[in-house]
């Protein structure tokens, strides 16, 4: 296989995208498991989503539709919500700060999640 046609595949793109998330991820998971047991749903939901969202990312790989990575953006777009509620300053699950910082994890991921989405419909 010539350089030039593994260039144009997304295997590499997939690979970059669910390793930059993957840092968030590592970010997150520690933060949602000192949730209060009070919260566990909300706690859940977030740990199925960020663990879904790495499927979202293989399959849209694989597939090479751009179908794949509206749901992969969708899935970025559900973890963004539960941050967001999350941080509330009526429940304080997590701080602002943390908010932030989750946030910009969240961000690069989603900007290269753009780049990936617009190089799809150029084809």
């Amino acid at each position: 296989m010539s350089e030039s046609v593994y260039e144009d595949s997304f295997p590499k793109a997939s690979l970059a995208i669910a390793e930059r998330f993957a840092v968030g991820v590592n970010y997150l998971y520690p933060l949602a498991l000192n949730v209060s047991r009070k919260h566990r749903i909300v706690r859940d939901a977030l740990i199925s989503a960020m663990f879904d969202q790495q499927r979202l990312f293989y399959e849209a790989a694989k597939s090479g539709q751009a179908s794949k990575l509206y749901i992969a953006d969708a899935g970025l777009a559900h973890i963004k919500e539960l941050l967001r509620f999350m941080s509330d300053p009526s429940r304080r699950l997590m701080s602002r700060r943390q908010y932030e910082i989750a946030s910009v994890h969240l961000a690069e991921t989603g900007n290269m999640l753009g780049g990936w989405i617009r190089h799809v419909q150029k084809r």
